[in-house]
């Protein structure tokens, strides 16, 4: 496993349906050695902080093995790393294999994978493509969201080394199913829900769906 792309960006504005809006989804490749922080990469920042960035989103991984899934979607769109937003793009880790609350080391820093990401309007206007939040949703590709436990330095290169697999072992996929279709799935919430790393708003949200059976539960 290892880092092939590190990306970064700062806010810019751009416009929408005549509306100028801020963003930083337009990563860039950069070379050398980036220092990783408890929030985010040096040169990166986010532009509405009420719904991204802060110390559980501090980076946000997608797999590179999923661009040949999104070249035949989108034949009219260059995508070079950093197309989809992501801060490092990486080989070998995959959603299906990478739990909440897993521990690893990328470069000389530790991090723990936090969450999936769930893509805001904003991904729709870098492609051009207003549908694209429900067609990535829908393509279970989502990537996944670290906090820095240890600051350091990455780079493009550096291996990806696994320290701890969280006990409860919640894969990426079954959190994004469980919000979006699955919601009355018991086991995954139950197990979810033991999940330290997991961050407060996905933990109430997951709670509240779970309070929906307390009363079968309880009979069990």
């Amino acid at each position: 496993m290892r880092v092939l792309s590190v990306n970064v960006a700062l806010p810019r504005e751009v416009t929408r349906d005549g509306q100028a809006v801020t963003t930083a989804i337009f990563k860039q490749p950069v070379n050398g050695r980036v220092p990783l922080r408890r929030l985010n990469l040096d040169g990166d920042r986010q532009a509405d902080l009420t719904v991204h960035g802060g110390p559980n989103k501090a980076v946000y991984v997608y797999p590179s093995e999923h661009y040949a899934y999104w070249a035949t979607k989108l034949p009219d769109r260059p995508l070079g790393w950093g197309m989809l937003g992501e801060n490092l793009t990486t080989e070998g880790l995959l959603e299906t294999a990478v739990h909440v609350g897993d521990r690893f080391r990328v470069g000389t820093a530790e991090v723990v994978v936090t969450q999936p990401r769930m893509p805001c309007y904003k991904l729709g206007i870098k492609l051009g493509r207003p549908e694209m939040v429900e067609r990535f949703l829908a393509s279970r590709r989502s990537g996944f969201y670290l906090a820095v436990l240890r600051e350091g330095e990455v780079g493009a290169g550096d291996s990806i080394e696994l320290l701890a697999r969280d006990p409860n072992e919640v894969a990426i996929p079954d959190v994004v199913r469980i919000y979006v279709q699955d919601r009355d799935d018991v086991d995954t919430l139950q197990r979810v829900l033991q999940v330290e790393a997991l961050p407060d708003n996905w933990r109430e949200r997951f709670r509240q769906q779970l309070a929906r059976h307390e009363p079968q539960l309880s009979e069990r």
